[in-house]
């Protein structure tokens, strides 16, 4: 069976659960160039993302650098950081320049150092990456998923523009070679007045003309199923293209404190030539209750789109 009929048969299951018209479409092409769009109450985004793209890897598993897979866990379980740290380890995130200027674009050059201080240069692939950077302002505006590229000489670049005023928070989520999961974070800053945005609780998101809707309960200390629910002027998408080897990445950011998480989909890894929607389920295990930011990667139609939620979280039983 095929991936494709795979989530088929889950997605119809969902739709007893939920009553969302859930299906799968057959729309068949070669994914495009990507780039990233964020709704008009956020700071816009810097340029797409280069590396942005459809491979070979999958959502669900782990790939080391000789190619063999293994299992890759989902949710807080997945890393042993929360990218609040900049050590974590043994291992260091050490940027070499942190302060830009807001609206001008730079460029974002690190290393991620082990216990000898020296740049490491092997790292296993994960979602067709090495490594996965999020940047988002502290008020947790302007999100972005980037992807940087590892030179010979271990130090990571890739350009960025922080987009207005404020202080920034950089998570770079890898696994070292031999290592463990880890994700390691610090803040960048842009100078000047900082207004910050308050963002009500949201369940429902408008991107470009697309509305995705967020579905179940995040339940603190436990494995929660959420469900996003995407559909264009009021029609049901049913050819969501695989975006980095799954067909959504969902971030979540505890607000008060930027915790991270990054949940992949419960579905079969699919071909490049599949499509899927208009859901897309998860499992995710948020460490506590509290207001967390929400933020789905999506691609339809060769672009990439990222819907943003604020969710409050309810006790656990």
């Amino acid at each position: 069976m095929n991936a494709a009929v795979r989530l088929s048969a889950y997605a119809a299951a969902l739709a007893l659960i939920f009553g969302a018209a859930w299906g799968v479409g057959s729309a068949i092409g070669a994914p495009a160039t990507t780039s990233a769009s964020a709704p008009a109450t956020a700071p816009p985004p810097a340029a797409a993302d280069p590396h942005a793209g459809g491979g070979p890897d999958s959502a669900g598993a782990r790939t080391a650098a000789d190619g063999h897979a293994e299992p890759h866990p989902h949710g807080a379980a997945e890393v042993t950081s929360a990218g609040l740290a900049g050590t974590a380890a043994g291992y260091t995130l050490v940027p070499q320049l942190t302060t830009y200027l807001p609206g001008v674009p730079g460029e974002f050059a690190f290393t991620i150092t082990g216990s000898d201080r020296r740049p490491v240069t092997a790292f296993d692939i994960e979602q067709e990456r090495p490594l996965h950077l999020i940047l988002v302002r502290r008020d947790t505006a302007g999100f972005q998923h980037l992807h940087p590229a590892l030179g010979p000489d271990g130090v990571w670049r890739l350009p960025i523009t922080l987009p207005a005023a404020g202080v920034y928070h950089v998570y770079a989520d890898f696994t070292p070679t031999g290592g463990p999961a880890l994700v390691l974070g610090t803040d960048l800053f842009a100078p000047g007045n900082f207004a910050p945005i308050q963002f009500p609780q949201s369940r429902v998101a408008q991107v470009d003309g697309y509305q995705v809707r967020l579905d179940g309960e995040l339940v603190p200390g436990a494995p929660s199923q959420v469900f996003a629910t995407v559909s264009r002027d009021g029609t049901a998408v049913t050819d969501l293209e695989p975006y980095l080897g799954a067909f959504g990445h969902l971030v979540a950011l505890r607000q008060s404190d930027l915790t991270y998480l990054h949940v992949h989909p419960d579905a079969a890894v699919p071909a490049p030539t599949d499509r899927s929607g208009p859901g897309i389920a998860f499992t995710a295990e948020v460490p506590s209750a509290g207001t967390y930011r929400v933020f789905l990667d999506f691609r339809h139609r060769g672009t990439v789109r990222t819907a943003e939620f604020t969710v409050l979280t309810r006790e656990a039983s």
